[in-house]
């Protein structure tokens, strides 16, 4: 087993390593043509800058990101014996069947926004079978993270590397923007623990309602969440050890979602408080990988603000969202393109004929 965590961690390692740079030159080329249309500079806020990071991330000034797809990644969680959510864990196998009969709102979204919906099995504890399905289980759901590590080290890298190999599977397709979503009843949980020991946060302010929990469930699921840290006692300075022991398949396989998205020069918009820890962890294993990220929303969750700002992004919007599989990361589509029709479509001073002074 040591060789085969060996071989995919060298392979992780190169891919992470092969990410290209990002495109200064390109970026600046887009800031300047910013700067020629028939507006005051800067006034257009961060659709300027939206347009600047994805001249940069694809070194194309007005890239063509009309193909695009929501990879959500479904998996369960052994820490679910410990009573921190509001629904019972067989509703991930019940919604993955919604997202696959198109019946859920990241799938509502979606279609509104020309999205694909990718629903990945890389982890429910249960047999699942679709014509839509993408069958790439790495477990039956995790152990429970406050008895034992919730992974091994080789499940938690085979998870990455699926995520990249989904990614790339796309990009044959002709997919150029990605989003990241998640479904897995107790993934909240797994993702305090994660940002608690990588963004040194006590669990007080990593630990949220996730569901809708009560004030006696809260405070429980603070206690379970250092107990798992406690018991486990995960690396700080190695992500793939407290992704291993605190983590879930599917934060894992949204790693390699970033990563995947991120050596293809795809942009890749970050989703709520799952999906912005599977980014910490991204930065931590390919820091190159942080340019191509843009944060979509700010969730109502607690802690996504100090998690956003350990990963170094800025959110698009905030209208206090927490359902999470995608559903803020497909809605900032809209502002993507919004910001792309600006920039081809409006006039500038000189060819409207319209003075600058």
């Amino acid at each position: 087993m040591s060789s085969n965590i060996t071989e995919l961690e060298t392979r992780l390692q190169h891919i992470a390593g092969s990410i290209p740079p990002f495109d200064q030159e390109a970026a600046r080329r887009a800031e300047l043509h910013s700067d020629q249309l028939t507006k005051p500079p800067g006034s257009l806020g961060k659709l300027e800058a939206i347009a600047a990071q994805l001249a940069g991330a694809t070194g194309e000034l007005w890239p063509d990101l009309s193909k695009r797809a929501v990879i959500v990644m479904a998996a369960d969680h052994g820490v679910c014996e410990e009573g921190i959510s509001a629904f019972p864990q067989a509703v991930t196998p019940q919604m993955v069947h919604n997202f696959l009969n198109g019946g859920a709102a990241v799938n509502v979204l979606a279609r509104q926004a020309r999205a694909e919906v990718v629903c990945v099995d890389i982890g429910v504890a249960a047999e699942l079978e679709h014509e839509n399905l993408v069958s790439r289980k790495v477990v039956w759901g995790t152990r429970n993270m406050a008895k034992e590590a919730a992974m091994t080290r080789l499940e938690a890298v085979e998870a990455i590397m699926t995520g990249i190999a989904v990614v790339e599977a796309e990009v044959a397709k002709g997919a150029r923007l990605f989003a990241t979503g998640e479904m897995g009843i107790g993934n909240t949980t797994a993702s305090a623990a994660i940002t608690s020991v990588l963004a040194d946060l006590s669990p007080e302010l990593t630990v949220g309602r996730g569901t809708g929990i009560n004030d006696g469930v809260l405070a429980h699921k603070v206690e379970v969440v250092k107990r798992a840290i406690g018991l486990n006692q995960p690396d700080s300075g190695d992500p793939l050890d407290v992704l291993a022991k605190v983590g879930g398949a599917e934060i894992a396989g949204l790693v390699g979602v970033i990563i995947g998205a991120s050596a293809h020069r795809c942009p890749v918009v970050i989703d709520g408080y799952i999906s912005t820890t599977a980014a910490l962890v991204a930065s931590k294993l390919a820091p190159a990988s942080v340019p191509y990220m843009l944060a979509s929303h700010l969730s109502h969750e607690l802690g996504h603000s100090r998690l956003m700002e350990a990963v170094g992004l800025s959110p698009l919007i905030h209208l206090e969202m927490r359902l999470g599989e995608g559903t803020g990361a497909v809605l900032a589509f809209h502002l993507l393109d919004a910001s792309l029709l600006l920039m081809k479509e409006m006039a500038t001073f000189d060819s409207a004929g319209i003075s600058k002074s």
